[in-house]
């Protein structure tokens, strides 16, 4: 499930979140084995700021799992 938000996730254009980062939300969901579960998503700066923004999801059983939660990320490389 993480993989497939971050797929979703990373269809926002460096562009488009340039304005905004660092910047993330959280929302309840239900997994594909029908646990409700929170899905935490973030982009921040990979380095500096201007430069790639790198995109986190995290998907856990409630804030007492977060440890326990699958996790994906990948970079969004900023335009030339």
């Amino acid at each position: 499930m993480a993989r497939d938000e971050l797929s979703r996730a990373m269809t926002l254009r460096w562009q488009d979140l340039r304005g905004i980062v660092p910047w993330g939300d959280t929302f309840e969901g239900i997994s594909p084995a029908g646990r409700y579960v929170e899905v935490e998503r973030s982009y921040i700066w990979a380095a500096e700021e201007g430069g790639d923004i790198l995109c986190e999801v995290a998907v856990y059983g409630g804030p007492s799992r977060y440890d326990h939660g699958a996790r994906a990320s990948a970079m969004i490389p900023r335009a030339v």
